[in-house]
């Protein structure tokens, strides 16, 4: 399980952002063809958040559907795996979404 070396980088840099404070919430944006499995990552985090800053933070997870652009008649639709194609049926497309994972934010308490 990936996953779990993924929350721990997660962990590690919410920590490092929130300076010494507490962190309240993280936000993710995970695509549908990133590979990341968004169900692991939320079983992952509060374990590996225990005892750190990020500890019962929110973790707010955002799945962002694939889309694509074709090449050949430049519409834009969904691709739901790494074999679609485009409506009019061609195969050269560029993905404009659904392949990252990203931390969108980190929401800390205000400073004492």
């Amino acid at each position: 399980m990936h996953e779990l070396s993924i929350v721990c980088s997660i962990v590690e840099l919410a920590s490092q952002a929130a300076e010494g404070r507490r962190v309240r919430r993280v936000t993710l944006e995970i695509g549908t063809l990133s590979g990341v499995e968004p169900q692991a990552v939320a079983f992952c985090f509060p374990e590996v958040a225990r005892g750190t800053p990020v500890e019962d933070a929110t973790l707010d997870i955002r799945e962002v559907d694939a889309e694509a652009r074709c090449d050949v008649c430049g519409a834009e639709f969904p691709t739901p795996d790494m074999l679609s194609a485009c409506p009019c049926g061609s195969r050269q497309f560029q993905r404009l979404r659904g392949e990252e994972l990203n931390i969108k934010s980190i929401e800390v308490e205000e400073a004492a």
